[in-house]
């Protein structure tokens, strides 16, 4: 956890220094940025585990700066409002945040969330009996944490790689958001199952669909990974 480093982006410094002592009793490293620009910038230019976003701010708000974060990287990301609305917090979930949590918040809440995400976006799935699988184009290594569409390496963060390689581990079966919840996060998983929603639309826009695959939705009840006839 010493190693851990979070950027805070938001444009009130007093909730920035807030975060800070907070987070940095709990042993994390941070770096603060009051906009969104910046956070870009600091996001290329080093490596943290997680992002605090902020949604109201001046000039590029939290909704455009994830949206231009998701185009170069998977990192964790809370996104942090005063809006309260579902609507608001669906929307952040679709553009790729892992989290929300509504403003004013109790610190020690918020540290709790940043210690389930952190936990739950590191390699956990237990070693498969056998960890690399191939299905046509597709193959997917839990051994070294791969996936390879016509052997080009497909950027994937841990989760997504386990939650693809589950599904296609079991073809044609189909497992509802808890199950998948419970199998790939972990039993006691107290976050939005919409979660399973984003990570599966961000594996299909990564491999889009094979010739005797695909990723396919079972609406009112979940997902499976599909065999087609040759």
């Amino acid at each position: 956890m010493a190693n851990q480093k979070i950027l805070i982006v938001d444009d009130d410094e007093n909730i920035c220094q807030l975060l800070t002592l907070y987070l940095v009793k709990e042993n994390y490293q941070t770096a603060m940025c009051h906009n969104g620009q910046d956070a870009l910038h600091a996001l290329k230019a080093d490596t943290f585990d997680l992002v605090l976003l902020d949604i109201m701010m001046p000039e590029m708000d939290g909704y455009a700066t994830l949206i231009e974060m998701r185009k170069f990287s998977d990192i964790p990301v809370i996104m942090l409002s005063a809006k309260g609305d579902p609507l608001d917090k669906i929307s952040g979930l679709n553009y790729g945040a892992d989290d929300y949590v509504t403003k004013p918040f109790e610190p020690q809440e918020l540290i709790s969330r940043i210690k389930a995400i952190l936990r739950r976006t590191q390699p956990s799935m237990p070693p498969a009996t056998d960890p690399d699988l191939s299905v046509e184009n597709l193959f997917i290594s839990l051994r070294n944490y791969i996936v390879k569409i016509d052997d080009k390496t497909v950027d994937m963060p841990p989760k997504e790689i386990e939650l693809l390689y589950y599904l296609a581990a079991n073809p044609m079966q189909v497992f509802t958001r808890e199950q998948l919840l419970h199998h790939i996060w972990s039993a006691d998983y107290q976050g939005d199952a919409r979660t399973v929603d984003v990570h599966i639309k961000r594996i299909r826009e990564k491999l889009g669909v094979g010739k005797l695959w695909r990723l396919n939705t079972v609406w009112g009840v979940g997902y499976k990974f599909e065999i087609l006839q040759a």
